[in-house]
C-alpha cells in the first residue's frame, strides 16, 4: 500500500533543533517575514514592498511579487495559518518562500459560506475550506493572467505560470506577478467564479476542471514550516493574553463557587479603596429574556465583576471580597440551536454530586432506552446465542483546560464595538455582542488572535460577551482575564458518559446479536449508524439522557472521545471470547459490512474500505502477529469526523505502572496538506486521550467543582507520554477530510486493550487510574 511516511516525530525533531542551536524550524524555508538575513541572502527570498495591491479578499501582491495570503479561520493549533495559505499558493502558483501570512479579521461578506466560513471546530477547516481556498487562488492566478494578456495583447490561453511568473512562449515575454499586481487589482472576478458554492453547483464542477490534478501539487502534501513557530518559541506576542492597548483595564470576575447557586449579596466597599481598584460591581451577562446564540452557554450569568490598573491589582481585591450566595432555582434558557430553529433549555435546581450523577445513570441505563436503530430480531437472537457478553463502560466530566485561560479584550465606545481575542466562532460572538448590546453587527470588528488550546472551549463566547457588557458599562477598552481557577470551576464540560454493550455469539463464534445502549448527562453519545452496524445481523441502539444543572459543551471528538474506546475494548473482548486476533475479527465484520450489509441503510456513516485500510496498514507497519505474545499490544481503529485512524500501542509493566513503549498510527485523512503538521496533529491528539483515559476527571459534591487548578485535576505529564509514536498516512486523492480531533477517540481503546494485555485486567471506567489500584 502506497504510503506517506513521517519519519521525523515532534520529539525528535525537537532534540535535532536543540543540537543544531537553533529554533524549531531547521530544514524547511524561510517566509520573508521572519527570515534571518543571512538566510534571506542564502534562500534569495524578495523584500518587503512599498505598494501592495489586493487582488482578492485572500490575497494581495506587492509590487515586487511578495505575496501576502490572509488565514481565514480561527487558528487553535491545528496550523491552518499555514496550511490554508499553502493551498492558496497553490492554486495561486507561487514559491512559498515568497509569501507572508496574515491573519484575516472576521467578515462574514467576503468569507461567507461560498467562499468558507471563519469557524474553527468539528475538524472541519481545511475540509470546509478546501474548495474556496482552491477557487481564491486560481481566481488570483486568473486575474493575474488576464492583465498579462491584456497587456501583452495576445490570447490568455497561451499565457502559463511558475512559481509566481507569467510566461508567454510565443513572444518569449515575461513578468512576475507584482507588476501585474496592480492591473489584476483593477479587474473585476468573473461571475463564474463569484457564486460557486458547494459540491452540487454545477459552477464549481467547472471551476473544479480548471484547478489542478493532485498529481501536480508543489506545496501541498509537501512539509513547511509553522508560520508562527519562531514567535511561539521566543515569546512574541500572538495570544489573547498578550493583548496591551491605549487606555486598556483590566476586568476579573466572580461567579457562583457551585452549580445551583446564585449572587445574593456582596459588600463592594471593602475593596473599592484598594490600590489600583476602579470599580466594583454585577452584571446580567445574559438577560433571562434574551435569545440566545447556540454558542451562549452559560448558567452564571449574574456575575461580580472587578475592575482596575493591573492583574496583579485586580487579583487581590478579588481575594479579599467577600460574597454571598443563595440556592438558584430552575433556570430556563431559550437560544437558538446550530442547525437553525429554537430550543429551550432546562436546569434544574439543587445541589449535584458525582456520586449521585452515577447512581441516576446507572438506574436509568436498566429502563427502557429510545431506539435508535434496530435491524434483525435481537431478542430472539440472543436467546439462540452460544455465549453472550455484557459489559457497561463509564466516563466522568472532563474539563478543557487550555493552556491559555478564557480572555477577551473589548471596546465599546457608543455603537461601536471593538473585540479582540481567542475564540473559534467569531461570527457567533459578534452576534452575541449584537444582540446584547443591541448594536448592529455592521459596527462590531472582531480581529482574532492565536489561541493558546480550544478543544471546543471556545466555541462557547460567553467570555466575550462579559467583556462586551463590561466594557459597556464603565465606558473604557478592557480586558476580562479568567484565573485557572474561574477557567476550570465555570464549565462548559465534556459531559459524563455511561454505556452498555451485549453481545451473542453462535456455536461457530460467529457475531450474531449485539446490542448497544449509550446515555449521559446531558446527552446520549450514541452514534446509531456507526461501525458495527451495518456488519452485524440482529443489532440493536438505544439512548437515553438525564439533566443536570452542570453546563456541558463540545470536547475534542465530542461523544467519539468516549464512544471510541468503550467500544473498542468490547470489541476486543468479544474477540477474545471467539477465539479470534482482534484486527482479523475486526475485517471479518467490516467484509460483513462491505460484501452484505445490514439494515435499511446499509453502510450508513463509515466507508468499510478506508475503514479496513487502516486496520491493515497498521497491521502492517506495526508487524502485527496474532501468535505475538511476547508484546503488552492493544489494537483500535475508530471513524469520526469524515477521517479513519487505527492504532497499535505496545505498553511495557516497569515497577508496577505501565510504560507507553510505542504507538503506531495509520490514518486516513484524505489529502494531506501539511505532512509535518498532520504528524504533530495525530501526535498531539494521542497524547490528550491517553492522558485524559488514563488520568484525569471533573468531580462535584453539593455542586462544587472538586477540581479547581492541577494540583487536584490530573493530566498527563512529560513522562508518562508514548515514548516513540509512528505515523503513517494513507495515500489519497480525496479532498481532505479532517484531522484535529480523529487521532484521539480510538487510542483510549489501545490503551485499554494493551493495559489488559499487561495486566490480565479489564479497564472500564474512566480514568483508568482510578479503576484499578495498581498504577501509582
Amino acid at each position: 500500500m502506497a504510503l506517506i511516511k513521517t519519519t521525523l516525530g515532534r520529539r525528535s525533531f525537537i532534540k535535532t533543533s536543540a543540537l543544531a542551536g537553533g529554533g524549531l524550524m531547521i530544514g524547511f524555508s524561510w517566509l520573508a517575514s521572519c527570515a534571518e538575513e543571512a538566510e534571506k541572502k542564502e534562500i534569495d527570498v524578495l523584500e518587503m514592498p512599498k505598494e501592495w495591491f489586493e487582488i482578492n479578499g485572500f490575497i494581495k501582491i506587492g509590487e515586487n511579487g511578495v505575496v501576502t495570503i490572509m488565514s481565514t479561520n480561527p487558528e487553535i493549533g491545528q496550523n491552518v495559518r499555514t496550511s490554508m495559505p499553502m493551498i492558496v499558493a497553490e492554486e495561486l502558483d507561487v514559491d512559498w518562500k515568497n509569501v507572508i501570512v496574515e491573519q484575516a479579521p472576521l467578515n462574514t461578506k467576503v468569507y461567507d459560506w461560498s467562499w468558507g466560513a471563519q469557524i474553527a471546530g468539528g475538524s472541519q477547516s481545511i475540509r470546509q475550506a478546501w474548495f474556496a481556498l482552491r477557487k481564491a487562488g486560481l481566481v488570483g492566478r486568473h486575474l493575474l493572467m488576464q492583465a498579462a494578456a491584456n497587456a501583452w495583447q495576445v490570447p490568455m490561453e497561451e499565457l502559463t505560470t511558475e512559481a509566481g511568473t507569467i510566461h508567454h512562449k510565443g513572444s518569449g515575454k515575461s513578468a512576475h506577478y507584482g507588476e501585474m499586481a496592480s492591473a489584476a487589482a483593477q479587474l473585476e472576478v468573473p461571475t463564474e467564479f463569484e457564486h460557486a458554492t458547494n459540491a452540487q453547483d454545477q459552477l464549481q464542477k467547472q471551476i473544479e476542471g480548471k484547478v489542478k490534478n493532485v498529481a501536480d501539487f508543489k506545496i501541498i502534501g509537501t512539509s513547511r514550516k509553522n508560520v508562527d513557530g519562531k514567535k511561539i518559541v521566543t515569546g512574541q506576542p500572538l495570544f489573547g493574553l498578550d493583548v496591551q492597548k491605549e487606555g486598556m483595564l483590566i476586568a476579573m470576575m466572580i461567579h457562583p463557587p457551585a452549580f445551583g447557586k446564585r449572587f445574593k449579596s456582596m459588600n463592594a466597599d471593602s475593596v473599592k479603596s484598594m490600590p489600583g481598584i476602579r470599580d466594583v460591581f454585577t452584571i446580567q451577562s445574559y438577560p433571562e429574556d434574551m435569545i440566545r446564540e447556540w454558542s451562549d452557554v452559560s448558567i452564571f450569568d449574574n456575575l461580580v465583576v472587578l475592575v482596575g490598573d493591573s492583574t496583579w491589582q485586580v487579583l487581590q481585591a478579588k481575594n479579599s471580597l467577600k460574597v454571598e450566595w443563595e440556592d438558584s432555582p430552575v433556570v430556563a434558557q431559550k437560544s437558538g440551536s446550530f442547525g437553525g430553529g429554537e430550543t429551550i433549555q432546562e436546569y434544574p435546581a439543587g445541589l449535584e454530586s458525582t456520586s449521585d450523577h452515577l447512581k441516576a445513570m446507572e438506574a436509568e441505563a436498566l429502563k427502557p432506552g429510545k431506539v435508535d436503530r434496530k435491524d434483525g430480531d435481537v431478542e430472539a437472537a440472543f436467546k439462540n446465542a452460544a455465549k453472550i457478553l455484557e459489559r457497561t463502560y463509564t466516563a466522568p466530566f472532563l474539563a478543557h483546560n487550555t493552556m491559555e485561560p478564557m480572555n477577551f479584550y473589548a471596546n465599546v465606545q457608543g455603537d461601536q464595538v471593538e473585540l479582540l481575542g481567542p475564540i473559534q466562532t467569531p461570527a457567533s460572538a459578534q452576534t452575541s455582542v449584537s444582540k446584547r448590546l443591541n448594536v448592529p453587527k455592521e459596527n462590531i470588528s472582531v480581529q482574532m488572535t492565536r489561541m493558546g488550546g480550544g478543544f471546543g472551549r471556545r466555541l462557547y463566547g460567553n467570555f466575550v460577551v462579559e467583556a462586551a457588557v463590561i466594557s459597556q458599562k464603565i465606558g473604557a477598552p478592557v480586558k476580562l482575564v479568567y484565573t485557572r481557577e474561574d477557567d476550570m470551576t465555570f464549565g462548559t464540560y465534556r459531559p459524563t458518559y455511561l454505556a452498555t454493550f451485549k453481545a451473542g455469539l453462535d456455536d461457530n463464534n460467529n457475531l450474531i446479536a449485539l446490542k448497544v445502549k449509550a446515555g449521559g448527562i446531558p446527552e446520549s453519545p450514541l452514534f446509531a449508524d456507526r461501525f458495527p452496524a451495518s456488519a452485524v445481523e440482529n443489532y440493536l441502539a438505544e439512548s437515553w439522557t438525564l439533566e443536570s444543572n452542570v453546563t456541558t459543551g463540545a470536547w475534542r471528538a465530542p461523544r467519539s472521545n468516549f464512544m471510541a474506546g468503550a467500544e473498542q475494548s468490547f470489541l476486543d473482548e468479544v474477540a477474545e471470547l471467539a477465539g479470534k486476533d482482534p484486527i482479523d475479527f475486526r475485517l471479518e465484520l467490516l467484509d460483513r459490512a462491505k460484501n452484505n450489509p445490514v439494515g435499511n441503510w446499509n453502510i450508513g456513516h463509515y466507508d468499510p474500505e478506508r475503514y479496513a485500510g487502516v486496520l491493515k496498514l497498521v497491521k502492517e507497519t506495526s508487524g502485527w502477529s496474532t501468535n505475538d505474545s511476547a508484546r503488552n499490544r492493544g489494537v483500535a481503529a475508530y471513524f469520526c469526523h469524515n477521517s479513519y485512524v487505527a492504532q497499535v500501542m505496545d505498553i511495557e509493566m516497569k515497577e508496577g505502572k505501565p510504560v507507553i513503549e510505542k504507538v503506531y498510527n495509520a490514518v486516513d485523512c484524505g489529502i494531506v496538506v501539511n505532512p509535518i503538521a498532520a504528524t504533530n496533529m495525530v501526535e498531539g491528539g494521542l497524547i490528550d486521550g491517553i492522558g485524559h483515559a488514563m488520568y484525569s476527571a471533573m468531580t462535584f459534591n453539593n455542586g462544587v467543582p472538586e477540581q479547581s487548578n492541577f494540583d487536584r485535576y490530573r493530566l498527563i505529564r512529560h513522562s508518562e507520554a508514548p515514548k516513540e509514536i509512528k505515523v503513517d498516512f494513507v495515500k489519497s486523492d480525496i479532498d481532505p477530510t479532517g484531522l484535529g480531533e480523529p487521532p484521539l477517540p480510538p487510542v483510549i481503546g489501545a490503551l485499554a486493550n494493551a493495559m489488559y494485555k499487561a495486566t490480565g485486567r479489564r479497564y472500564y471506567n474512566q480514568p483508568f487510574i482510578s479503576d484499578q489500584t495498581f498504577i501509582g
